[in-house]
């Protein structure tokens, strides 16, 4: 437990911190299961679009630190190429 005032608020701060990034991972994740239903439903001019709109979020949240910039790039890669499989 935190004793020093300065100990409680680095506490308090993270605590907020957390819950703020958690918010921010959960925009993310949505954003992926969007893109991956729109694929199940083998449209591929919804699954574009839904890509379109996922790779901002993802791109801003690589550059916050919310994930990592590698994992970013993996999921982008995955996703683009599963669209582009529905082209055919």
């Amino acid at each position: 437990m935190a004793n020093s005032p300065q100990a409680k608020k680095r506490a308090r701060q993270g605590e907020a911190r957390r819950r703020h990034n958690a918010s921010f991972r959960s925009l993310v994740r949505t954003s992926i299961k969007k893109v991956d239903s729109a694929i199940e439903t083998g449209d591929h001019s919804k699954a574009s679009e839904a890509y379109n709109s996922a790779v901002p979020i993802i791109d801003r949240m690589a550059d916050k630190g919310i994930i990592n910039k590698n994992k970013a790039a993996r999921h982008k890669s995955r996703l683009n190429s599963s669209v582009k499989a529905l082209q055919k």
